[in-house]
This record gives C-alpha cells, sequence and structure tokens, in this order.
C-alpha cells in the first residue's frame, strides 16, 4: 500500500508540476528583498497575483533550498507543504480571477546569485539560466510560465542595484542602505530576471527609436567605456531595423560583472556580460564585445520576446541570436567578414560529425556548437532557399505571433512554408533532424555568393607550390595570407610585414624560429595595437635572440595586456629566466605571479597564473592552498582546472 501510495504521489506530482500552466496563469509579482552582502543572504517577500483556469487540487512555485516563514493567500495564512524545492498549496482551487498569493522567506543561494568580491568591495550578479532564479527568489522554473514581475531592492548605500524594467528611483531607506525600484511592463520567464549589485557609473545614448541604452561600467574603467561599447547603438538600430520588430521592452542596460560565467547573459532588457570584455582601444582589436553585445541583444526578440517551449527548441533562440548577431557584424565589418565566419563554423560543424559527436538540432542534449552555429546555418540556408523577402516576413509574423510567449520549431516553419508556398519537409530533415550537418551544402551556398570564399577555398600551401610564395605578393584577402603563414611560415619575407594589424598578428603566431634577415622587421611587432601580437612576438624574439633578450624586457615593461594579464605574465617568467636582468627585482616578481593566484582575481588571471607557476616548477604552499580553494570556486572552467593541476601536482610528487 505504501508502494502505491508513493507511486500515485509521484506520478501526481510529474501531471502538477508539469502542467500547471494550463490550470494556473500567474499574471503579476511584486518582491521586495534585502540583499545583505556580509552574510549572502536575501531576505524578502514576494507577491503573486494569479487566476486559476481550471479546477486543481494543488498549485506550486520553486523554491530552492529555503527558509519559507509565511504563506498568505488572499489575505489569510494558508497551510503549506514544502518538498522537493517547492512551496506546495494544497486546496480544492476552483476557477477565480485575481488571487493573491504572498510568501515570506530567507534564502542563502549556492548558485544563481553570486556574492563576490572585486578590489574588495562587492560585486553581486544573478545567473538564471541554467541555475535557477528559483534559488533566491521564489518563482516558476517553467520557462513557459510568464510574469510582469516590479521589483525593490534594499542593499548598503555605497552601491548601485541595477535590475530589469524601469527605474523608478531609490530612497534612503534606513541605517546605511538605500532602497531600489524597477517596474516590467510586460511578462517575462522567471530565468530572465536580473539582478546586480556593485560599484558603477554608467553612460547612456538614445536609440533611432527612442529607447533608452544604458551602459555601465566600474569606476576605474572609465577610459574603456568608449573601446568596450563601440557600435552598440549601431548595432541596436541595426536590428530593430532588420528584424522589423521594435525593441519590445522599455530601455536596455548592459551591466560587466566580476568572474561571470559565460560571455554574456540575456536578461530581459539588461544584459550581464563578463567584464574580460572591458577593453581598452588595444584590446579592442583582438577581443571585443561586439558579438557578444549583438547576439545578447538579439535575445530579447528570439528567447525573451519569444520562449522555446522546451529544450528540444533551444536552437530557437541560440540559433537565431547567432544569426542575427552575424548580420549586424556583417553591418560593421563587411560581407567577407559574415561569410568567413559562416565558413568556419561550417567547417567546425564538420569537424564535430567527423569525430561523431554530431546531433540533431532538436535534441536538448546537443553540444552549444550545435545550437549556436548550426542553428544559425539553418536560417542561412532557409534565407538562401526561399529569399529574403519571405524570410524577413515570416521571421516578422514568427514573432508577432507568438509575442511574450512561447513557441516551437514547426511554428517558425509553418510560416516559412505559408509564405513561400513550399512544403520544407526534406530541408527540415537534411538541415535540423539530421545528425550530421550538411557541410558541403553549406559550403556550396558560401561558393555561390562569396568571391571572397571561393579565392580563399582556392589557396592552400599544405601541398607546398610556386603558387605559395606568390600569394603573400598579390592582392589577395587577409585571411588567405593566413592560411597561407599558418601553413608555410618560412615564406614571410620583408614585404610581408607591411600588411595588415591581422596579417602581421598571424606572423607573430606562426613564425616561431626567426631568421636573422627578419629580425629587424620581426622586432616591430612589439608596437602593434594587438596584445596577441606583443605576447607572441615577445616570447619568440626572446627565444631566438638570447643576446638581445634585456632589450625586449625592457621595451615591454609596462604592459599588462587584457584582464587577464597575459603579456605582464608572460613578462614576469621571461624575466625570472633572464640571468641578470633586473635580478634584484625577482623575489618581488615572483610575488606578484604567485598573488595572482589568489581568489580575488578572476578566473581567466588565475589560471594563467597557475599555468605559469607550473612551468618554472614555483607552486608553492600558498599556490597550492590557492589550487585547493579554487576547486570550490563558483566557476566550473577554474574548478575543472584545479582538479586537474592538483592532479599533476601529485604525479609530480609521486
Amino acid at each position: 500500500m505504501k508502494r502505491f501510495i508513493f507511486f500515485f504521489t509521484f506520478l501526481f506530482s510529474i501531471v502538477v508540476y508539469g502542467q500547471q500552466t494550463e490550470y494556473v496563469d500567474f499574471k503579476e509579482g511584486v518582491a521586495k528583498l534585502k540583499i545583505i552582502p556580509d552574510s549572502g543572504t536575501v531576505d524578502g517577500l514576494i507577491a503573486y497575483k494569479f487566476d486559476v483556469v481550471r479546477p486543481i487540487d494543488s498549485i506550486y512555485l520553486d523554491a530552492r533550498q529555503m527558509s519559507i516563514d509565511a504563506v498568505y493567500l488572499n489575505n489569510e495564512p494558508i497551510n503549506f507543504s514544502y518538498q522537493n524545492d517547492k512551496v506546495v498549496l494544497a486546496s480544492k482551487f476552483k476557477p477565480s480571477l485575481d488571487n493573491n498569493l504572498l510568501i515570506q522567506y530567507s534564502a542563502k543561494p549556492k548558485k544563481a546569485l553570486y556574492f563576490l568580491k572585486r578590489n574588495e568591495n562587492w560585486n553581486i550578479w544573478s545567473q538564471g539560466q541554467g541555475k535557477y532564479t528559483s534559488s533566491w527568489l521564489p518563482s516558476f522554473d517553467d520557462v513557459n510560465e510568464k510574469i510582469v514581475f516590479s521589483f525593490n531592492f534594499e542593499a548598503p548605500e555605497d552601491y548601485q542595484v541595477i535590475s530589469n524594467g524601469a527605474s523608478l528611483g531609490r530612497n534612503i531607506s534606513r541605517d546605511g542602505w538605500l532602497s531600489w525600484s524597477y517596474q516590467m511592463e510586460k511578462a517575462m520567464s522567471s530565468y530572465l530576471v536580473a539582478l546586480v549589485v556593485g560599484e558603477y557609473n554608467k553612460a547612456t545614448e538614445i536609440s533611432n527609436s527612442g529607447i533608452p541604452l544604458e551602459y555601465y561600467y566600474y569606476p576605474d574603467d572609465s577610459l574603456k567605456v568608449a573601446s568596450t561599447y563601440r557600435y552598440s547603438k549601431k548595432i541596436f538600430d541595426f536590428l530593430e531595423e532588420e528584424i522589423g520588430i521594435a525593441f519590445p521592452w522599455q530601455n536596455y542596460r548592459q551591466v560587466p560583472v566580476h568572474d561571470f560565467l559565460y560571455a554574456g547573459m540575456e536578461n530581459t532588457g539588461c544584459t550581464i556580460f563578463s567584464d574580460a570584455f572591458v577593453v581598452d582601444s588595444i584590446g579592442f582589436n583582438d577581443k571585443n564585445y561586439v558579438n557578444v553585445n549583438a547576439h545578447e541583444l538579439a535575445h530579447q526578440w528570439f528567447g525573451n520576446l519569444v520562449t522555446a517551449t522546451s529544450g528540444a527548441h533551444h536552437w530557437l533562440q541560440e540559433g537565431f541570436s547567432t544569426y542575427y548577431a552575424l548580420l549586424a557584424e556583417r553591418d560593421i565589418f563587411g560581407d567577407d567578414y559574415f561569410d568567413f565566419k559562416l565558413y568556419e563554423s561550417a567547417v567546425d560543424l564538420g569537424r564535430q560529425d567527423i569525430a561523431d559527436q554530431g546531433t540533431s538540432l532538436l535534441n536538448p542534449k546537443s553540444s552549444s556548437l550545435t545550437f549556436y552555429q548550426r542553428g544559425a546555418w539553418v536560417l542561412h540556408a532557409l534565407r538562401d532557399k526561399v529569399g529574403d523577402k519571405v524570410f524577413k516576413q515570416a521571421v516578422k509574423n514568427y514573432l508577432n505571433k507568438h509575442a511574450y510567449g512561447s513557441a516551437e520549431t514547426s511554428d517558425f516553419i509553418s510560416e516559412v512554408e505559408r509564405l513561400a508556398g513550399v512544403n520544407l519537409n526534406s530541408f527540415v530533415r537534411d538541415w535540423v533532424k539530421n545528425e550530421k550537418f550538411p557541410a558541403y551544402g553549406a559550403i556550396e551556398i558560401l561558393k555561390k555568393r562569396s568571391t571572397f570564399i571561393q579565392e580563399y577555398l582556392m589557396v592552400d600551401c599544405q601541398v607546398k607550390s610556386s603558387k605559395c610564395t606568390e600569394y603573400l605578393k598579390y592582392d589577395v584577402s587577409d585571411e588567405a595570407k593566413i592560411k597561407v603563414i599558418s601553413q608555410a611560415p618560412e615564406l614571410v619575407n620583408k614585404e610581408t610585414f607591411k600588411n595588415s594589424l591581422k596579417v602581421r598578428q598571424a606572423i607573430a603566431k606562426y613564425l616561431t624560429k626567426i631568421p636573422e634577415e627578419l629580425k629587424e622587421d620581426y622586432e616591430t611587432l612589439l608596437d602593434d595595437a594587438s596584445y596577441l601580437t606583443v605576447e607572441s612576438a615577445l616570447y619568440n624574439l626572446w627565444n631566438n635572440f638570447p643576446l638581445e633578450r634585456g632589450k625586449y624586457l625592457s621595451k615591454t615593461r609596462s604592459i599588462q595586456g587584457f584582464s587577464d594579464k597575459n603579456v605582464r605574465l608572460l613578462w614576469i617568467v621571461l624575466n625570472l629566466n633572464t640571468p641578470y636582468y633586473n635580478a634584484e627585482s625577482n623575489q618581488e616578481l615572483y610575488s606578484e605571479l604567485l598573488g595572482y593566484t589568489d581568489d580575488k582575481h578572476n578566473a581567466d588571471l588565475r589560471i594563467n597564473a597557475f599555468q605559469y607557476l607550473s612551468l618554472i616548477n614555483g607552486c608553492n604552499d600558498i599556490c597550492k592552498n590557492n589550487i585547493e580553494s579554487a576547486k570550490s570556486h563558483h566557476n566550473w572552467r577554474l574548478v575543472t582546472f584545479a582538479k586537474e593541476f592538483s592532479k599533476k601536482l601529485e604525479e609530480k610528487k609521486n
């Protein structure tokens, strides 16, 4: 009997939890939250207004590992159970309108809201997708449940609080606290709720359509604002025009945060992105924010306005956003850039198939490469098949029809079929459903439209021929020249150095054995506006010309590089391995390198520092302690690295 009861309860929970949106419509959520940095906790009240659409015996909200203090239904206390990270209200709910549910709670989230320090100051940020906003806010993990949220956040007065929606201002609270209020106008999924607490200044622009654009930055990064947010307004205006539907939210914010989990996250009207993309004018040439900027903005339509019903249709978010980001980049950098990016993604997808790792685009366990790049290719191939006019109108119809709701693949495909008057079953089979990506078909689409791609494919120096030397002399594309240099670096001559920044970067990367007659030209690479070029050139010059190491180190002494200090860390290690050069400061430099392994620094910088310490056999007890602490870091890349690093240390010891 007990087994039967357990089975019945389990089955009931699946039915109710999986189909609640068919019975109950949650419409509005009003939250009052106190963010307490020192204890890493959130104390709050959340009130929801909902309609009961059909009779149901229980209603639930997701609330992961919380302390639920009280629950009120229509202003009356109600009994509730807290099970499987859900607040469950059991009652015979009959169809009714405008019910009110109030939950008082506290949470100490282990994920989804991260309490970090940057330069000894708090930098707190949320990441709901894949981590569940319900870890700090009783809400809905089901992406199909959409709510119009408003928030009041209370936080220490020294910090800004940034969230979704229109800012209703801030007020002095009490005892050194401030309250910040935000109001959404339209419904959104809970995973798109944004919260950032930190020290920020703000720059602003207005889009052509009148949408306020807010660019946040750390006070000490004021000189990097222009290069970090370069083309932001241009991207915004382009996407509104290209998609053909007005930006669906009140305003648009972009906020860099410390040690973010990913490149960026498209929270509704408020993108949070990694501060690794906060770059100066030199860093812009190597690793800029443009693609991430465009990708997360495109999500405001594809994912936020219309959300995929489930993981099986995830490409409707990532594939669309990847494709429209590429279209925005084409508007900035030109057709050749666009075609080459598509070519590179087709090659990567082909390699994935060769490794027997390809999957259908409708497989919810597909790789990011499949969801993002194959999804983008589906759209490009479909546009090639039905033409620009039909494609653009189908996208508009699809977005309008499912606005502020959810959709699946067939919803979009059927719209294209209706407008084009064609059956797309074979297209869907080849491009969407098949496990293998149609790589040859993709390349043919590119070759048909792009002489640039035709030329690039023609250039091939893996089998050396007399033509290869000539390619570097002719007016072929930078990408073709880079291909030659990567395959035959010995062909580089004095004239090759007169090419663009990108080609010179390839020389620094691939020409590692420097002929004496090219030494003087190679040294000019240290003056390039590229941290990647300087990093490679410094190492290669130091390695090839031991007698002039001091000269190269002196020239690059003050260069830091990106936020992971790629040039600085290399400089320190080369300095430590250059006898008699600046030897009196060796201990100070070693201490600096060791200090970058501390948990106050971002994950990429720490990984670089650990790797260099391993290279010089300099991982002392402090380094080992820091690698141990890294194993419990919130960033999975650092955790994976730390575990592998520890394993190698043990192997060396034994």
